[in-house]
């Protein structure tokens, strides 16, 4: 299975933050607390090169909480500054500025001493589509300036907006890259919901996933669709196994068509949907292990 996914207005879009980096103070790196790497765009590197930034977990209380610590500890490895959120609900989100002054520090206090005063921070808001970088501009402005939805590749262009906070944001659409290296990538931003499913094969990212919950959230499955998994004893390789484990996801959810069958798109669909919606539990879809 192959998924890309990279409309004309991503391209225009990285040539727009590359214009604009020399107006900005620091990036705010948006990721997925669910999928933190698969949610890094690795084109972002090259765009932003050494402009200070900080990274922001979204959707923490959509993860399992566990992962996400083991998350903010691996990017503090690399020198990154992390920091768990929930743009929908606020969790974090004041802590956002004063992280940001800290990383400005030197800046900040070399004005200062030429007797400027300092004024306020702009910082570039990147991340992928439907990562939640215009809920969380909203939450920082307290009130909506920037359009929100649930599908990917809502907001088109950039526009500057203005907090209380003393930090003035540009906003950026979401931006895939061409190519996924790993089609892993691919499979956990689908199932997350960071591309459109009009150009997936829904049960194809569904069984991938299945792969992963199985082994890491077979009791999580199981309580939400009165399944019996045993993690020790699944052979993830067996596409029987996963197609048995998706009958009883439809017929739980009452995706039957006639003679009693289970209408496995339908239910494909649904469990997407569970998923995306934290109707599992707090669940992540990849962790540091899986790195070594």
């Amino acid at each position: 299975m192959t998924i890309q996914w990279f409309p004309g207005h991503m391209t225009r879009a990285r040539r727009q933050i590359e214009e604009k980096l020399k107006l900005i103070d620091l990036a705010i790196e948006l990721l997925d607390a669910r999928v933190p790497l698969s949610s890094r765009n690795p084109m972002i590197d090259q765009i932003l090169k050494d402009k200070p930034r900080i990274i922001l977990l979204n959707k923490q209380d959509l993860a399992d909480p566990k992962i996400t610590s083991e998350w903010v500890a691996y990017f503090r490895e690399q020198g990154l500054d992390a920091l768990p959120i929930d743009a929908n609900s606020g969790a974090g989100v004041k802590e956002i500025v004063p992280r940001s002054r800290e990383l400005l520090t030197a800046k900040i206090e070399a004005q200062r001493a030429r007797g400027v005063n300092p004024r306020a921070i702009r910082g570039l808001i990147v991340g992928i589509p439907n990562v939640g970088k215009s809920t969380l501009i909203n939450r920082l402005a307290g009130r909506k300036v920037a359009i929100t939805g649930d599908k990917p590749g809502v907001t088109k262009g950039q526009q500057w907006i203005k907090t209380a906070e003393g930090l003035d944001l540009l906003d950026t659409p979401g931006i895939l890259w061409p190519k996924f290296e790993d089609q892993k990538v691919g499979v956990r931003l689908a199932a997350t919901g960071a591309i459109r499913d009009e150009v997936l094969h829904v049960q194809d990212v569904v069984f991938y996933t299945l792969k992963y919950l199985g082994l890491h959230y077979a009791k999580e499955l199981n309580e939400r669709y009165l399944l019996s998994i045993n993690p020790d004893q699944l052979d993830v390789d067996n596409p029987d196994e996963l197609v048995a484990i998706m009958e009883g996801i439809g017929r739980k959810r009452g995706c039957l068509v006639s003679g009693g069958r289970v209408d496995l798109e339908k239910a494909s669909q649904l469990f997407l949907r569970d998923l995306r919606d934290g109707k599992l539990g707090r669940v992540s879809l990849e962790s540091p292990l899986d790195l070594g």
